[in-house]
Formats: structure tokens, sequence, C-alpha cells
């Protein structure tokens, strides 16, 4: 049977939280809290407004939320896209931790596009998320104000902070995408390569750090050579993988070694390799970067970094959990680390 008319709001027709709370016979917080999953509510009690709230048809109403409570559940989490694995592995350990404590993530795609994240950020932050999860640091100057006025809790993915704070400190977790590059270079270095290429593509501030890397250990070794660099504004692909390593295979000057800054392009470069007829790695070492799903089935299996972008994905969001409840956070800069996963490719 419907519920009589005087039980929906007035101005639109819709069943309201006092509805429901009316219904269950509880308070209009109880009522919140329960349909939120907060565990201060008995599970009985709990089922008891969840079955009501569902025999009512009620929705709540996120603007309404937001509005009352100044805040929202909603979490906004913005990366730059959802078609690599290492960002879908991230999300989906953040929401694993934010659910369960009664937030729901809003997934935004910035494609890299300083301006595309400056527009999502406009978009999201009148809802008042609880908390933000941002990747990286490289943002416009618009963004970066929009921020500050917001005053929300906000953790950095990927990248840590340097480690002189500013006054108020910046939440970060990840690791040092420059150590990490540095860290595959001395290894190509140790297995006996001089002559060792970088390929880089999209070019954002992670890539650009891990070429810092590069650039660090070969200088150190005496071998820097800029001639060896071939850098491209394309979106990292196995395709573009395949472009690089021919345009490699033009340098000349015998080029023993590539390392390239993601793994799809590094397993193109391996598919590539394998129609050319050239053997890896006895005349050319191949390596990547974020130990993607293939690449260990690769022929020859991919020598690679892996990145513990799950981990960060979780981490980051106990951290923002702790941000929004008013809890100390023991390390504002939380730095994973990295592995290097040595294959035959090397």
């Amino acid at each position: 049977m419907p519920e009589p008319a005087h039980r929906r709001s007035r101005a639109s027709g819709r069943i309201t939280l006092q509805d429901v709370a009316d219904a269950a016979g509880v308070s209009p917080m109880t009522v919140s809290r329960a349909l939120r999953g907060e565990r201060r509510v008995a599970p009985a009690l709990a089922d008891k407004v969840r079955q009501t709230a569902l025999r009512l048809g009620y929705v709540p109403d996120p603007a309404a939320r937001a509005l009352a409570s100044q805040k929202s559940n909603q979490v906004l989490v913005i990366v730059p896209l959802l078609s690599n694995t290492l960002f879908v592995d991230l999300i989906e350990a953040a929401h694993k931790v934010l659910f369960a404590a009664g937030y729901h993530l809003l997934i935004g795609v910035s494609h890299y596009s300083p301006a595309e994240e400056e527009q999502l950020l406009r978009a999201y932050l009148p809802m008042r998320p609880a908390g933000l999860m941002l990747t990286g640091y490289e943002r416009s100057a618009g963004s970066a104000q929009l921020l500050a006025a917001s005053g929300t809790a906000c953790v950095h993915l990927m990248e840590l902070h340097p480690e002189s704070h500013p006054p108020a400190p910046r939440y970060s977790v990840g690791f040092s995408q420059a150590d990490a590059g540095a860290a595959m270079t001395e290894h190509l270095l140790a297995q006996g390569h001089r002559r060792i290429a970088f390929c880089g593509a999209q070019l954002d501030a992670r890539v650009m750090q891990r070429l810092q890397g590069y650039r660090q250990a070969l200088q150190q070794a005496g071998l820097a050579d800029p001639g060896l660099e071939i850098l491209s504004p394309e979106r990292s692909s196995l395709a573009l993988g395949a472009q690089l390593l021919e345009q490699v295979l033009q340098l000349g000057g015998g080029v023993d070694a590539v390392f390239f800054c993601n793994d799809d392009l590094a397993q193109g470069a391996l598919l590539a390799a394998n129609r050319l007829g050239l053997s890896v790695p006895a005349q050319m070492a191949i390596a990547g970067f974020n130990d993607l799903p293939g690449s260990a089935q690769m022929v020859p299996p991919l020598t690679t970094i892996h990145t513990p972008r799950s981990a960060i994905g979780a981490q980051a969001a106990t951290m923002l959990l702790q941000l929004v409840q008013g809890q100390p956070v023991a390390q504002p800069r939380l730095d994973l680390g990295y592995h290097l996963v040595r294959r035959a490719s090397s």
C-alpha cells in the first residue's frame, strides 16, 4: 500500500529522511547513521531502518545531506586514466577501505590534463566531498586555488611530497619515482650494458621523474648521452612501444639496452623485437616499469619495476579517513617503496 501523502516532501513529492525516521520510530540522525553503515548503530536496529527505507522507497539526496552536515559521505578521486591497470588497481583498493567505513567514491578522469582536472574540481567541490585523493602534485594555478579555498582533506597519490614540509603538512602516499628510475638503470649497468637508451611517453611528472633517475645513474657512471633519450607526448601503448624500438634501432652506435618508462611500451617493443628477429637480451636488453599484467608472460619475460599501487590506494584511503575523522596522521609522507623484478629480458 502507498504511504499517505502527508509523508512525502511537499516540495518534491520525495520520501524524506524524517519520513523514514517516523516510520521506524527512531531519530533522523539514527536513520542517517544506519544508512551510512556506521557501526555505532546496533545491527538489528540498522536492519530495521534499512527495511523501512526500502519499503517507503527512500532515496538519499546527496546534495541535501552535504548541505545539512557541511560535508558528504563521498570521496573524490581523480586519476589520469581508467584504461591503465595501475589506476584501476589503486581505485579498487581505495574503494574497499572507504566503502567499509561508509564512504563512496566519485571518480574523475583527467587524461593527464591539468585543465581537465580543474574542470573536475569545479564540478565536484560544490558537492562538498568529505575528502580528496589526487594523483601527484602537477596541477594548474586554478586547481591549487580551489583546493586551498575548499579546505577539504586531501591525500596525494603515487608521488611523495618533498622532505621539507610547508607550514601545513601535505599528505602523500607513494614512492620515489626518481629512485626507481635510477634503480632500473643501475641494474642494466650491472648487467654490463653501457649504451642504455630511455624511451618515454605521455611525459607526465612521474615519467619525467623516472627519466631524472635514469640520467643521474648514467651521469654517476660517466655514461650519460642525451642522444639516447627518445621522448614522445603520445599516450603510452603497445603500438607506440614498437615504434619507439624502431627509432632506437635507427640511433646506431651499438645501443645495447632500452629502459621504457611503462610496461605497455616495453611489451610492444618485445613483440616488435620478435617480429624483427632481434634477440632479447643477447642483442639488446629491454626493461619496463610498473609490472603490469602480461609482463611475466612475455617472450622473454619482462624485467620491470613493481609498483605497490594496491597498497598505495589502501593506505591513502586509510590516511584520508584519519584526516576526515580528525585523527592524527603519524606519517604524512608515507613511502611504500618499490622493487625491481629481474626477468629474462635483461
